[in-house]
């Protein structure tokens, strides 16, 4: 029989659950706690702490808003400079075959924390569902998140 690991799920499993928001209360964490890849004036990157793959990334205005309509011009335009740059940094590093980006607006579009928009970047592979995920109900993240954190940072830094 062999073994599956993934030490990082059970950190989630003994976790006290608290309703402070991740993306408001990120910045002030060590980086480790955070998995913060970059923070700006008007918006942050982080890696999903749960990913549905390798190097899925969060991207949040820092302001706590739950609808579009509440950002202002420069939230939107600031948003929008991280996913294009985010892409562009994932296909330099990581060399996805595809990526998915996705924002669910609110609990009934599958919003898992409703009350602070968020975007999804999830790079993809030929071949990354397999028997694991589809029988299993179980993903396989090949690579440990700090390591991908550290490795992402680096391309974030410059961006001002």
């Amino acid at each position: 029989m062999k073994n599956l690991w993934a030490p990082w799920r059970m950190d989630y499993i003994k976790e006290e659950k608290t309703e402070e928001c991740v993306f408001c209360t990120a910045p002030d964490k060590d980086l480790q706690d955070s998995l913060v890849i970059f923070e700006g004036a008007l918006s942050i990157v982080l890696l999903n702490k749960y990913p549905y793959n390798n190097a899925h990334l969060l991207i949040s205005p820092k302001r706590h808003k739950a609808e579009l309509e509440d950002l202002n011009v420069e939230e939107s335009l600031d948003l929008q400079r991280l996913l294009r740059h985010s892409v562009m940094v994932l296909k330099k590093t990581i060399t996805p075959d595809g990526i998915n980006i996705g924002l669910n607006l609110g609990v009934a579009a599958g919003a898992g924390i409703a009350d602070h928009l968020h975007w999804h970047i999830v790079p993809r592979w030929e071949g990354d569902t397999n028997f694991m995920t589809t029988v299993g109900d179980l993903g396989v993240i090949p690579e440990h998140i700090l390591k991908t954190q550290e490795m992402l940072r680096p391309y974030f830094e410059n961006i001002g």
